[in-house]
């Protein structure tokens, strides 16, 4: 039986990053995934991410925010890959509304650069809006758009120069604490590490009892519109948005590929029971709940439709990410879920499960992400 100093269960966002940052420090160490990297079953694909540092979530993330930016660019350097792209973030909506609330008190209390709009300074400033006269608006000029797929597939790569081994198309069945270890057992035989990062995503909780209860999976719905102005929607004249009506929120992007104006709502998802019953099958009542908002605040944007991807959200209670040491055995380490905001922290989320599982304490703050937050309201 092959042994590691570290076994990786997931590629995707955290899990790739927390490869390369072990690999890269020499260590021993193996990435198990189910598909491929950069695969289309999960959390981690649609072409793009928002990245930003004004955070409506809660102030407490901007400074992992601050980090993953400088990550990011690291990564960039590595691989001479444009993985970042700095376009700016426009949040919207009705007076009052907690994601405009929420990113400009994040926005002051860290002294971030950022400005206060009218609605009318909004549609004047960015043509590709028409937000309703009695919305405001903040806009961060720091944030952009992440590739997550580009992203995914380099760390993979980087790790893999660096000396990691990486199985595909291989699907964890157990993970089993030992005296010595913890043993993976796998459809394709079993390996042993002194520690075991769980990073798997929206099937996390096939290997996290204690978590399983606390998440909620979700189906999020990804639609590309063709502009009907097009030089509107381009990088450099509209900024990656999120907009909040009384009845739902959204977030997009520019048309920065060719493909379109990419929209979806982040509040609203149907139940999935499993994982594994994701499929890539968007349809006319996911289509106008997309354009409702489009009309409401981006009528140019709402042309005809190009294509439509499906992924998960793996929600907490709370909507603050699981990362922690497991309750059955402190040398695996769960990272998930992320509850659909994941994504633009992964490059400092792998240094931080490095860390873990090596022993060591993380340089950044990660106590809100504490398992024992469920325990406490449940007794």
């Amino acid at each position: 039986m092959t042994t590691f100093d570290v076994a990786v269960i997931g590629l995707g966002a955290m899990g790739s990053a927390a490869l390369f940052n072990l690999a890269r420090q020499g260590r021993r160490v193996i990435g198990i995934e189910q598909f491929e990297p950069g695969h289309d079953k999960g959390s981690s694909h649609g072409e793009s991410r928002i990245i930003r540092l004004s955070y409506f979530e809660h102030p407490s993330y901007v400074p992992l925010a601050r980090r993953a930016m400088e990550k990011w660019r690291e990564l960039e350097q590595l691989c001479r890959h444009n993985i970042l792209t700095v376009t700016g973030v426009l949040e919207a909506g009705y007076p009052g509304c907690p994601i405009v609330e929420g990113s400009l008190e994040a926005s002051r209390l860290h002294g971030l650069d950022h400005e206060v709009l009218s609605a009318a300074e909004i549609n004047r400033r960015f043509p590709a809006f028409k937000v309703p006269p009695h919305w405001t608006g903040l806009y961060q000029p720091e944030g952009g758009f992440l590739r997550p797929e580009l992203a995914i597939q380099q760390f993979v790569g980087l790790a893999e120069r660096h000396g990691a081994e990486v199985r595909t198309g291989t699907r964890v069945l157990a993970i089993e604490p030992l005296g010595s270890g913890v043993r993976v057992r796998t459809e394709a035989g079993e390996i042993e590490a002194g520690s075991v990062i769980v990073a798997a995503g929206a099937w996390i909780g096939d290997f996290a009892p204690e978590l399983k209860p606390h998440l909620k999976l979700t189906r999020q719905v990804l639609g590309w519109f063709e502009p009907l102005q097009p030089a509107y929607y381009a990088p450099d004249r509209c900024p990656v948005f999120i907009l909040e009506s009384e009845d739902d929120a959204c977030y997009g992007f520019p048309d920065f590929a060719g493909t379109g104006v990419k929209t979806a709502s982040h509040r609203k998802g149907a139940y999935l029971p499993s994982a594994d019953d994701l499929s890539q099958d968007g349809g006319a009542a996911d289509e106008a709940q997309i354009r409702r908002m489009l009309a409401l605040a981006m009528p140019e944007a709402n042309g005809p439709l190009r294509a439509m991807r499906t992924c998960m959200y793996t929600r907490t209670p709370d909507e603050d990410f699981v990362i922690d040491r497991s309750s059955a055995d402190p040398r695996i380490i769960l990272a998930s879920p992320c509850s659909g905001h994941g994504f633009k922290f992964a490059s400092v989320i792998g240094e931080v499960l490095a860390d873990l599982a090596l022993g060591k304490t993380p340089a950044n703050d990660i106590s809100r992400f504490k398992l024992e937050r469920f325990r406490r309201q449940s007794a």
